[in-house]
């Protein structure tokens, strides 16, 4: 599967594994998504630019992120389940066209290598590249490095670890090109901007992007991995959740709090966030901190990738 084994202690807690199933009102919150970005794609087209832009970023980039995190639920198949895979493959590219650019085949790929090969040199792309360690090293860079997040996690896979292009992901190219055509033509520049705009300031500068730092970056020395807990995971799919998710990536986000809470002795004392703004600003005033915060590992034997 998707993943390492469980871990050992699951034997003493078996009803976890009953959460192993999909979630199907996944897929009516997906189409919702779509309707009210395609509703705001409407409403933008003759309003003044300012509005434009500051719709895309009140409104527009939260929806867009948690798109994003959707599709990172439905590349594990939680849609449909594993039974069908090929139709979570083709519900992620549905998934992803009020994002503007294409992403759901290829994430999918590159993220069950980070489930797999967590913090494999030269195979998880999670990690940051040698430059960006070295470069982004003061305050200031650090910042601008929040901002360009998007592109550094559009380009890193193409560095650390290019893989062949695959039938679906030129299908999920084409489909998307012509989504962005259609928007164009039919409401014209300002919301075809208001959805490229909403992707690229979702994924850059924004509280929801705390989670990108979050996740795996070493605030506390030993400690690989940190869940969050706050609100912002109701609009995240429970992304925070991520000792529980790394542990049971077949369970859908929903139900994490469940494991959580059905396995309390095994997570309540673990290093955990409450806010991903304060990560992002601890992140950027703590000296310590940079992109070279993370664990890397040189993996030996057969390295299997998608």
């Amino acid at each position: 599967l998707d993943s390492k084994p469980f871990p050992s202690w699951v034997a003493k807690h078996p009803e976890i594994k009953a959460l192993m199933k999909p979630d199907y009102n996944l897929i009516w919150v997906v189409v919702l998504m779509v309707l009210a970005q395609l509703t705001a794609f409407y409403l933008v087209k003759d309003l003044d630019w300012k509005w434009v832009i500051f719709w895309a970023y009140v409104f527009g980039s939260c929806i867009s992120h948690s798109m994003t995190l959707a599709i990172h639920e439905i590349s594990h198949n939680s849609a449909f389940g594993n039974s069908k895979a090929m139709w979570n493959r083709w519900f992620g590219i549905f998934a992803n066209l009020p994002l503007g650019l294409p992403y759901s085949i290829s994430f999918k790929r590159y993220h069950m290598d980070h489930h797999r090969y967590l913090g494999g040199d030269g195979i998880d792309v999670d990690i940051p590249t040698n430059f960006e360690g070295w470069f982004f090293c003061t305050r200031f860079r650090k910042f601008i490095w929040i901002v360009l997040q998007p592109f550094f996690y559009a380009i890193r896979p193409l560095c650390i670890n290019p893989k062949p292009i695959t039938r679906l992901e030129i299908i999920n190219l084409l489909a998307q090109l012509s989504f962005d055509v259609v928007i164009y033509y039919l409401w014209g520049v300002k919301s075809t901007f208001y959805m490229l705009a909403g992707s690229v300031l979702g994924l850059g500068l924004h509280p929801i992007s705390g989670h990108f730092i979050a996740e795996h970056y070493m605030f506390l020395k030993g400690h690989e991995t940190y869940s969050y807990y706050g609100p912002l995971n109701l609009l995240t799919f429970n992304v925070g959740y991520h000792n529980e998710h790394h542990d049971f990536p077949n369970i859908p986000g929903k139900s994490l709090p469940l494991v959580k809470k059905i396995a309390a002795e095994y997570y309540d004392n673990l290093p955990q966030y409450n806010s991903w703004i304060k990560v992002l600003y601890d992140f950027v005033m703590d000296d310590t901190i940079s992109p070279y915060s993370r664990m890397k590992r040189q993996l030996k034997g057969e390295v299997k990738q998608d």
